[in-house]
C-alpha cells in the first residue's frame, strides 16, 4: 500500500521534474512511510515518484519506481495484487527470472509477457498505477475493477499531473485549484464526489475498472486531446455474463460453495510480511471476515473494535461476544463524545476533497487504534453491495410497491405530516429501534415519488434540489445513471439497486471513506468480500439468495451460522455512524455557528446564505431531517477554510 505521483510537462521549462515529483509524493508520507524513490526519464520531461508502506518484500528490491527486466515499462503501483503467487510460477514456466519477491516485479513481467490489457484481466487485488512505456512514449494510468485504490488526473498549467490524493497536486506551484459549483452541486446531493468529477476545475478521478492511456504526441495543455479513457472491465457486462450462468443450486450448496469462495478470498488477503488483524463490529459482514480468517489461522487472530456511549450507536458489546466465541486476540476502546468530535477538524485534511459520511469519524478512529500493533488490516466492506444489505435493497421494492397503491395526494399528505415531527420526537416513538428519525425522514423523502429511478436516487442523496444551496452552476449527470451504464431491466428493483451501489455508491464513498482513513495512520486496509471473484459470483445467484424473509445477505447469514450462532449477529442493521444531530444542537453547535455566520457564507460566496441559515434555524429548532444536508455544508465550509488556512 503506497502513495504514487508523477507529472508530464510540456513547454515551459523541463528543469526541476524530479523535485517537483518528489514534492508531490512527500506530501502523502502518511500514505508510504517507510521509503521513497523518484525516477525521471532521460529523453521525456516524465518523472515518477513513490512513497512506500512495505508489505510484501521488505527489502530494497521492492523498491519504487520499478523498471522491468528488459526496461521497457517503468511502473509506481499502490496496491496489492493477491494473486501474484500463481502469475509468478506461470511467469517462470515461459522462462522469467525474478530477483526479489514483490508482486510489483511480478506485475512488470506478466505485461512484458502478455501486453498490458491481458494482464489486466489476470491481475486480481487492488490497485492504481502509473506505467511509462519507453518504447512507444506512452503513458498508461490504471485503476483497479471496483476502486480501492484512488487515482487523481489533473492540469497544473501545461503540466499533467497524476497522484492518489490531491495533496501532491497542491505541491505543484502551477496548480491552481479552481473550485467546481457544478461538482460542489453533486456533492451536496450525495455527500461524496462520484468519478470522474473532482472538485477542481481541470481535474478528475480516473472511474473504477477504467484505464487512461495519454499520448504526449497528441496532448494538447488544459484539453481531453491524446486522452483516451476506456474501461477494462466493465460493469454490466461482467453482470450480464455472470446472471448467464445464474446458480441452480439449492440453499445447502449454494452455501456451501458461497463459504468455500469467501475463505480462498480471505485467505489470499492474509498473506503479508508484517502483522495483520481485522475491524471487527460485530456485524454479519466483518464477522464473516474474521470468522474465515480464525479457521485459517494457527494463532487467534487481532480484532479491534471501537465503541461509545450513546445508546443506538454502539456495536462493541457485540464485537465482544462474536470474539469472545471465535477465540480471537480481542481488543476494544471506548471512546467519548468528546474524542470522537476532536477528530473533526482533521476531516479537510485527511479527504482532501469535502466528504461528508460521518462514519468517517469512527472509521479512522479504528484504524488508528489497530496501528498500535498492525500494518494491514481485513475488513468487512462489500458485503452490502455484493450481497443486498442496505435496507433500500429490503425496504425500497416494499415501499414501491405500496406508493403504486396509495393516491399521491394522500402520499403527500402523509410525508408532510412526517417532515414536521423532529428526529428526536420520532425516536421516542419505538426506542429500541436506531435512529428511527432519520429512517422515517428519508421515507418521507420518497413518499411522493412515482418511478423506480426517482426513489433509489432520492435514497441515495441528501438534497433534493442542490441549486437551492450552491449558487451558480448546474448539476452534471453521473456515470450511475448514464445510458451505458444502467443495469438491465430484467433485473428486479432490489438488483438494480445493488449493481448501482456498486458503480457508484461503493466507490465513491464506502471505499473513499476506508482508503484515506487508513492510510491517513499508514495502514493497509485489505476488503475479502471486495475480490472480484466474489462480484462475478455475486451476480450468478438469484435475488432469494439475497434478500429473503425481509432481510439482506441471506447466504452470508447462512455462512456466518456455520460459525457463530445466529443470536450472536440477528439483529437490526445499525451501520457506523455517530448522533451528529445531537452533536449539532450540543458540544459542536459554537464550531457549526462559526462556519455557517451569514457573513461568512456572503464572503466565501459558494453557497445560498439565505437557504443555509434557513436549515440550521430549523434544526436547532428540532426540527428532523436537516442533519445530514447541514453536514455535507458544514464540511464543505471546513474544507474551503482548511484550504485557505494553508
Amino acid at each position: 500500500m503506497c502513495g504514487i505521483a508523477g507529472l508530464y510537462q510540456f513547454r515551459t521549462s523541463r528543469t526541476g521534474l524530479e523535485a517537483t515529483a518528489a514534492a508531490m509524493a512527500a506530501a502523502m508520507e502518511h500514505r508510504g512511510p517507510d521509503d521513497s524513490g523518484v525516477w525521471k526519464d532521460a529523453e521525456s520531461p516524465l518523472a515518477l515518484a513513490h512513497r512506500r508502506l512495505s508489505i510484501i518484500d521488505l527489502t530494497p528490491e521492492g523498491r519504487q519506481p520499478m523498471a522491468s527486466a528488459s526496461g521497457r515499462y517503468v511502473i509506481v503501483f499502490n496496491g496489492e495484487v493477491y494473486n501474484f503467487p500463481d502469475l509468478q510460477r506461470a511467469l517462470e514456466a515461459r522462462g522469467h527470472a525474478f530477483r526479489g519477491r514483490s508482486d510489483t516485479e511480478v506485475m512488470l513481467a506478466a505485461i512484458e509477457e502478455w501486453g498490458l490489457n491481458p494482464a489486466l484481466q489476470k491481475f486480481n487485488g487492488m490497485f492504481a498505477f502509473a506505467l511509462w512505456d519507453r518504447k512507444e512514449r506512452q503513458l498508461h494510468l490504471v485503476r483497479d475493477r471496483l476502486g480501492k485504490k484512488p487515482l487523481y488526473v489533473g492540469w497544473a498549467g501545461d503540466t499533467l499531473l497524476f497522484a492518489s490524493e490531491l495533496k501532491a497536486f497542491r505541491a505543484h506551484p502551477a496548480f491552481a485549484g479552481e473550485i467546481s459549483r457544478n461538482v460542489l452541486q453533486l456533492y451536496m446531493r450525495y455527500s461524496y464526489i462520484p468519478a470522474p468529477h473532482c472538485v477542481y476545475e481541470g481535474v478528475w478521478t480516473l472511474p473504477a475498472g477504467c484505464r487512461l492511456a495519454v499520448d504526449p504526441g497528441a496532448l494538447e495543455p488544459g484539453q481531453d486531446l491524446g486522452l483516451r479513457m476506456e474501461p477494462y472491465w466493465h460493469h454490466t457486462r461482467i453482470l450480464e455474463e455472470a446472471r448467464a450462468r445464474m446458480d441452480g443450486n439449492g440453499d445447502e450448496a449454494a452455501t456451501d460453495e458461497c463459504e468455500e469462495l469467501l475463505k480462498r478470498c480471505v485467505g489470499d488477503r492474509m498473506v503479508s510480511d508484517v502483522p495483520l488483524g481485522a475491524f471487527l463490529s460485530g456485524g454479519i459482514d466483518s464477522s464473516t471476515v474474521v470468522a474465515l480468517m480464525q479457521q485459517q489461522s494457527a494463532q487467534p487472530v487481532k480484532t479491534y473494535t471501537i465503541g461509545f456511549h450513546e445508546a443506538g450507536f454502539d456495536e462493541a458489546a457485540h464485537a465482544r461476544k462474536v470474539a469472545a466465541h471465535l477465540g480471537t486476540d480481542h481488543q476494544e476502546l471506548y471512546l467519548t463524545a468528546r474524542e470522537a468530535m476532536e477528530v473533526v477538524p482533521r476531516l479537510p485534511e485527511i479527504y482532501d476533497e469535502p466528504f461528508a459520511d460521518i462514519s468517517a469519524i469512527p472509521t479512522f478512529l479504528v484504524a488508528q487504534f489497530a496501528r498500535r500493533d498492525v500494518t494491514v488490516a481485513l475488513s468487512g466492506d462489500g458485503g452490502d453491495e455484493m450481497f443486498g444489505g442496505y435496507s433500500r435493497h429490503v425496504q425500497g421494492p416494499q415501499i414501491y410497491r405500496r406508493l403504486r397503491m396509495t393516491p399521491a395526494p394522500l402520499r403527500r399528505w402523509l410525508a408532510r405530516r412526517i417532515e414536521k415531527r423532529g428526529t428526536s420526537e420520532l425516536d421516542r416513538l419505538a426506542p429500541g429501534l436506531p435512529q428511527l428519525g432519520d429512517k422515517l425522514h428519508k421515507v418521507a423523502s420518497v413518499l411522493p415519488l412515482s418511478s423506480p429511478e426517482e426513489i433509489y436516487k432520492r435514497l441515495l442523496g441528501h438534497c433534493a434540489d442542490p441549486s437551492e444551496i450552491v449558487e451558480g452552476g448546474r448539476e452534471p449527470e453521473i456515470l450511475l445513471f448514464a445510458s451505458e451504464h444502467r443495469a438491465q431491466t430484467t433485473l428486479s428493483f432490489a438488483e438494480r439497486m445493488m449493481a448501482g451501489d456498486a458503480l457508484s455508491y461503493l466507490p465513491n464513498d464506502i471505499l473513499v471513506k476506508v482508503d484515506r482513513a487508513s492510510m491517513a495512520v499508514s495502514l493497509e486496509a485489505r476488503a475479502p468480500l471486495l475480490d472480484r471473484r466474489v462480484y462475478e459470483y455475486a451476480w450468478t445467484l438469484p435475488e432469494r439468495f439475497k434478500v429473503r424473509d425481509g432481510k439482506g445477505k441471506w447466504l452470508l447469514r447462512q455462512v456466518l451460522a456455520r460459525h457463530v450462532p445466529a443470536a450472536l449477529f440477528e439483529r437490526p442493521k445499525q451501520g457506523f455512524s455517530m448522533p451528529v444531530g445531537e452533536w449539532l444542537r450540543g458540544d459542536l453547535r459554537d464550531w457549526a455557528e462559526d462556519l455557517l455566520g451569514e457573513n461568512r457564507l456572503k464572503l466565501d460566496g459558494y453557497l445560498n446564505p439565505e437557504a443555509v441559515r434557513s436549515l440550521w434555524s430549523a434544526h436547532l429548532a428540532g426540527q428532523g431531517g436537516r442533519q445530514t444536508l447541514l453536514w455535507n455544508i458544514l464540511m464543505f465550509q471546513a474544507w474551503l477554510r482548511h484550504g485557505r488556512a494553508k
